[in-house]
């Protein structure tokens, strides 16, 4: 149990570097009292360009990333456990998210865990990872909503890994529990923006 409790632990924490609300203060404001107020990358973006907009979301990418890797390297220097790698690397991976969406540091108010899930999903699962990414780009071309192509990226997970079960392409039956639980939780992070896309005053990325 303590590997579990220290895998947590250490991915809870590293997930909780609230680089969104770093990267304003750097630049002179609090993220938090600007655009939607999130600190997610998206927000900063918005708020503040890409110059800072771009390094927050690789930095929120490789914390989930990261918790997953450290995850694995300790569960291999530990003693032999009874359990799938891929376990703790899950365990990692939703302490992470959870780090990042609600940060002690912040008083738990934090972002949406979007680019930190794919981060997870990327030390996970590769091929399926870069099959969100697929259908967030598309999703996102065709409406400019980031909400709607980060909602709809995480839904396609657990499809895809339904699909490539069959076809012994993906590990154990947990991944596909883990990959609807981290669906659910990026949905209801979102659910101010499904609120705003219902009233019609989602803002979309304009095309330049």
């Amino acid at each position: 149990m303590l590997i579990f409790a220290t895998v947590a632990l250490v991915s809870y924490l590293l997930g909780s570097i609230p680089a969104g609300y770093l990267a304003g203060r750097v630049a002179g404001i609090d993220i938090r009292h600007a655009g939607s107020g999130n600190i997610g990358a998206t927000n900063v973006m918005r708020v503040l360009g890409k110059r800072y907009g771009y390094p927050v979301f690789i930095v929120d990418f490789l914390k989930g990333l990261i918790a997953v890797s450290l995850s694995i390297l300790i569960e291999k220097r530990a003693q032999p456990l009874s359990v799938p790698t891929e376990l703790i690397g899950i365990i990692a991976a939703i302490s992470c998210v959870i780090g990042h969406s609600f940060p002690v540091w912040l008083s738990f108010k934090g972002g949406k865990g979007v680019a930190t899930s794919m981060g997870g999903l990327f030390g996970l699962m590769p091929f399926v990872a870069l099959i969100g990414v697929a259908v967030w780009v598309i999703t996102f071309q065709v409406t400019r909503y980031v909400s709607v192509a980060s909602m709809t990226a995480t839904l396609a997970v657990p499809i895809s890994i339904l699909i490539l079960m069959p076809l012994k392409q993906t590990g154990e039956a947990a991944l596909l529990y883990f990959s609807i639980g981290l669906a659910a939780l990026v949905i209801f992070r979102h659910r101010s923006n499904l609120c705003r896309l219902v009233r019609g005053t989602e803002p979309r990325f304009k095309r330049k």
